[in-house]
Formats: structure tokens, sequence, C-alpha cells
């Protein structure tokens, strides 16, 4: 049988054993500190204390006097035992100044020779020293007796060795007391404390945090989408590249609350709101995003989780294939139309006016080709040229005429590439767009509104410019229609505002984040024909970003 290799602790259990270890080495650390204090805190009280009645009994005019008597022992031992007594010392031993003992706590060693030190004693000092005499070892003080300047006697108080001990035992029973509670104490708090912190680690060691925190940072950085995380203040708790470019922050925005990010209002609400976002359409300087947010339930703190797609290219794409599909409708009816005129020419044929068919399909053939020979002979850019006569034919449909500026010139290769061509076709495709809406409109009276009869009596006309001049390209689109009003110049670049009902209002929004991207600026004036001018200049060298809107 293998035996399997044990698992390696968890962290929150590491740190356990560590803090254990750690709260015992400090109690005991202090323990011994308290022993090694209390025991010479309790040797300096015993020395204050036998000195203080040495010197006291030194003083005593009635030790003076007993000492002059014949026989001092009678009067001395029996003063001495009360003063031991009271004080609680070891022994109080007065003797002559030759070391000849007058009291004892063992009356038998009275007139022995005094065991210890008295050379300072005579020498008129106040001593103190450890020595073992008759009770063994024993802290003392030895003082003289002074009769004037003579020294008639010595007097040594002391306490023994083992009474300090047996003091000091006391106290470290009470200190050990102590101890094993602050013990006990600091170990379930430890235990507390790790309990939490293996709930939050869910019960991983060491490595697997730092194996998962690897994973965590690649992910982060691999991971196309973007990703933000809210901390329940609604402040940054992380974000990703792609979650940081695509929302244009700064690399000092973690740690700052959403509202102070400066960006757009609608995209900040729907980071602060409380509930759920699925699949919203949010609008940044430059892109499209499609945000999801949902709350973080469990923890302390309640936070959000944002994730964060870019639609910029994909909505780009719906725009190219809404014109694809105009163009295939407007080639439809150009066929239909086509078919039509085909039959008249034979019709005519077959009549015998070979001469007025002739005439007529000439015609037909001249008006057709004038506007591509217009286009193909201004703009030599494919893709402007393809979009232009793609958009004459739509508005045709409608009964609007698009007219092509005499003073456009773009030749050949004069574009860069930047601006993009994809950024070309959302810019000025949307701009016709919305130009051939509301020439429509105002000449029908469409879209509910109330149009003078002689201004529904003019023709519908869109005038597109497009040149380079001063290291710029210029794109310029021009309606018949009714113009925008004063209140809505500020809102008509933001998402939503439209004339056509819900549904609408994205195009010049777009318009306004490829400008933006390009380093470009839009402004909106008001047209000689009355309607409204969108002029769009973008640097052809050089990036400087601005969006300019000014009212008509």
């Amino acid at each position: 049988m293998r035996l399997s290799r044990a698992l390696p602790r968890s962290l929150a259990g590491q740190l356990f054993a560590m803090q254990a270890l750690l709260v015992a080495a400090v109690v005991a650390g202090c323990a011994f500190f308290a022993y090694a204090s209390g025991r010479s805190q309790a040797e300096t009280t015993a020395v204050r204390q036998v000195r203080a009645t040495a010197l006291a009994m030194a003083e005593s005019p009635s030790v003076r006097e007993a000492i002059r008597t014949p026989d001092p022992s009678a009067v001395l031992q029996p003063y001495a035992e009360r003063v031991r007594e009271e004080t609680g010392i070891a022994f109080v031993t007065i003797m002559n100044p030759q070391g000849v003992r007058w009291t004892h706590p063992d009356p038998t060693q009275i007139g022995r020779d005094f065991i210890g030190h008295t050379e300072g004693a005579l020498l008129g000092e106040t001593f103190e020293e450890t020595y073992a005499g008759t009770l063994g070892p024993s802290i003392r003080v030895v003082t003289p007796v002074r009769d004037g300047d003579r020294i008639v006697g010595l007097v040594s108080a002391g306490i023994t060795v083992q009474r300090v001990s047996t003091q000091v035992r006391e106290q470290l029973g009470a200190l050990g007391t102590a101890a094993g509670a602050a013990l006990a104490i600091g170990a379930l708090g430890t235990y507390v404390i790790n309990a939490r912190l293996r709930r939050h680690t869910h019960g991983m060691n060491a490595r697997e945090l730092s194996r998962m925190h690897t994973y965590h940072e690649a992910t982060l950085h691999a991971v196309r989408e973007g990703l933000l995380m809210l901390d329940g203040q609604r402040r940054v708790a992380l974000v990703n590249d792609a979650g940081r470019e695509l929302l244009g922050l700064a690399p000092g925005s973690v740690g700052r609350r959403v509202d102070e990010l400066a960006l757009p209002a609608p995209l900040t609400g729907a980071l602060l709101a409380s509930e759920p976002r699925v699949d919203e359409v949010h609008l940044t300087a430059d892109r499209v995003i499609v945000v999801n947010t949902s709350p973080v339930v469990g923890g302390e703190r309640r936070g959000t989780v944002v994730t964060l797609r870019d639609h910029t290219e994909l909505q780009a794409l719906s725009g190219e294939l809404d014109s694809e599909r105009g163009f295939t409708q407007a080639l439809r009816s150009q066929a239909h139309e086509a078919a039509n005129r085909l039959h008249t020419v034979v019709s005519l044929i077959e009549l015998g006016r070979a001469q007025e068919a002739v005439d007529f399909a000439t015609a037909e053939l001249e008006l057709a080709q004038a506007l591509t020979d217009r286009v193909v002979g201004a703009v030599g850019e494919p893709v402007l040229a393809a979009l232009l006569l793609g958009k004459a034919a739509q508005a045709n449909e409608r009964g609007v005429e698009l007219v092509l500026a005499e003073d456009s010139v773009i030749d050949d290769g004069a574009l860069p590439s930047s601006p993009a061509p994809r950024d070309l076709v959302t810019i000025l495709g949307n701009l016709i767009d919305n130009a051939v809406d509301a020439a429509s409109e105002a000449a029908t009276g469409g879209a509910g509104a109330a149009v003078p009869a002689q201004r529904a009596a003019t023709r519908a006309l869109v005038t597109v410019t497009a040149r380079t001049e001063s290291g710029e390209l210029l794109l310029r689109v021009a309606d018949t229609g009714a113009g925008i009003g004063e209140g809505d110049a500020d809102e008509v670049f933001r998402r939503g505002w439209t004339t056509h009902g819900t549904g609408r209002g994205l195009g010049l929004t777009l318009v306004r984040q490829a400008v933006h991207r390009n380093g470009g600026a839009v402004t909106l004036g008001r047209a000689a024909e009355g309607g409204a001018e969108f002029t769009v200049r973008l640097p052809l060298t050089g990036r400087t970003a601005g969006t300019e809107v000014v009212a008509p």
C-alpha cells in the first residue's frame, strides 16, 4: 500500500500555528521578564526595609542608653525582637564594636561573634551584603551606633534569601494565572481570526493562492472583453486592459469613484445602478459599447461586476449593411425602371418611330451618365466615389436630387491611411442619409411636419462638398429640409435624438465618434437653402481630437 503524500496545510492553518507559537512565545517572554523584574524588585524592597530598620534602631536614644548599662542584652533583646516581629524581617542583631552579639532571634547565639563583615561599619559607613549566617543566606545591612563621636555599637538587620524567594513564588503564581489567561484569550482570538481567514481563502494554502493570483492576472490581460469591478462604495476595484481602453480611463483610475471618471452621464448611471443591466448599448467619445452589470452577492460589502463589449465595428458594419440594402433596393427599382424604358423603346420601334426611340434612349443615357461622370471626375478616391453614386441612386428613388458641389476635388491617392475608409463611409453615409430624409420630408410634408405649400413645391436637394485643403479633408452636406432648431443644436449628437420616432437617432452619434477617433471636428450650421449644413474637417496629418457644435 502506497502512502499518500499529505496535502500542504491551508494558509489559515499555517497562520494559526505561527500565531499560536508567537502568542505563546510572547506570553512566556513576558512572564520571564515579569519574574526577573519581580525578583529584582523584591530584593530592592527587602534592602530598603532592612536598611530603614537598621538606621532607625541605630539612631534610637534608647539603644545608646542601653549600651551604657552593665548588661545591654537585658534591655536590647526584648526591644530587638519586638521590632523584628513588627517589621517582619528575619533578624535584628545589635553588637558591640568587636562583633559580640547583644541580641539575636536565637537567644543561644547571644554573646557569640557576629558572622559577617563589620569593617565598613567600624569606619562609620552603612553597607549591605548577602551573606550566609546562622539563619542561612540573608540580605543584610550593617550600620554603626554613635554616641557622640564614638562608635559604641553596631546594628545589623536582615531578611533571608529564602523568604524573598517565597514572596517571589507567591507573585509568580498570580503571574502564571494572568499569563495563562492571556494565552487562552490570545489563542481564542487567533482562532477566530483564522476561522474568518479560512472562510475568505476557502481553505487554500499559500501556493494555491499564489497560483490563482498568477492565473487571475494572466486572464485579466488576455481576455478581450472589458472587465470592471466596483466595490460597495462604487469605487473602481479592478479594471483590465480592455476595459481601460474601452472607457478611455487614465492609469490612476483604480480606487476612484465611478462618478469621478468623466464618463458619459447615461453610462455613469448604468454603472451606479443597483439593479442588473443586460446588453445595454452606451456610447463613449470613441466607441459603442454593450454593458452588462451584475451585483456581487455575499461578503462584507456588495459590489458590482461589469463586462464591456466593443460594438463600434459591429455598428459600423450594420450601417454598411443598411447602405447595401439601400443599394440593392435602388438597383431593383432601377432595373424595373430600365425594363419600362426598354419596353418603351421597343414599342416605339414597333410603331415605326425609330428616331423617337433613339432620342428617348439617348436622353435617358445622358441623364444617368451625367452624375457618374461628375462624381468620377471630381472624386478620385474610389470609396467616396462609390458611396456618392450609391447614395445618389437611393436619393433619386425618394425624389431627392443629390448633387456634388462644383469646388469638390479629391485626387486619387490624396488621402492617407488615416482616416480609415470605413470611418469615411460612416461619416459621409450617415450625413447624406439624414440630409435625404430631411429634404424628402420637407418636400412632401412627411414625418408629421407642417410644411408651407410654397416650400413643398420646391425641389428636394442635397448638396455634397468633398475636397482637401490646408492639410485637411473637408466634407460638407447641406439639404433643403426644415433645419435644426436652436434648442436642439446641443442635443443633435446625443444618442437617441431623432425626428423619426423610436429606434432611430444613432447616425449622428456614430458620426461624432468617427470624427473624434480621427482627431477632427464637426460643426452644425444653416445651409443657404434653409436646411441644416454639417461640416466635417479631418486632419490628414496629426491628430487633435475635438467635436464642435455650432448652433444655426
